[in-house]
């Protein structure tokens, strides 16, 4: 199966953050990192006081199913210290599954497509970069989602 996961961090070295996530993705068994966006700055979503985040979109392929890959992801989280104290708070990382396959799961403990990424520069920027013709299960075509939005504040790195 294909799938895209967002990558975010605003703590503890951003970028080897990223980077560590990435290694650990693609240790994990049945999980092959086979595309990664560039780096792109980005304001936190709250306009808080906390530093900017940096981001990025990998593209996985995985013969796991959707909850396994999110397991997999919190468990990576978990172990880079990731806290989870308030919506949108700082963090040292966040692994998100914008999209698995053409499938649309709606549980309590997944949303995919990803609940926000239709109001997201940060996660539709870099995903077009590896995939620009790509068609967002039930939100039509990227580049159409992203020209909805303001894209001034992302900062390609």
């Amino acid at each position: 199966m294909l799938a895209y996961i967002g990558l975010g961090s605003n703590l503890n070295n951003p970028k080897q953050q990223i980077k560590d996530a990435l290694i650990a993705l693609n240790t994990t068994s049945d999980v092959k990192v086979v595309a990664l966006s560039s780096l792109y700055q980005s304001p936190p979503v709250d306009d808080s006081k906390q530093p900017d985040y940096i981001n990025a979109v990998c593209e996985v392929h995985t013969h796991l199913s959707a909850l396994e890959l999110l397991y997999v992801c919190q468990t990576i989280e978990t172990k880079q210290h990731r806290v989870r104290e308030k919506k949108w708070g700082a963090r040292t990382i966040d692994l998100d599954i914008i999209t698995y396959g053409v499938q649309v799961i709606a549980s309590k403990q997944l949303m995919v497509p990803h609940a926000e990424m239709m109001n997201r520069a940060f996660v539709l920027v870099p995903l077009a970069e590896i995939e620009p013709d790509f068609k967002v299960p039930v939100l039509g075509p990227i580049q159409a989602l992203i020209d909805k939005l303001d894209t001034s504040t992302l900062i390609k790195l």
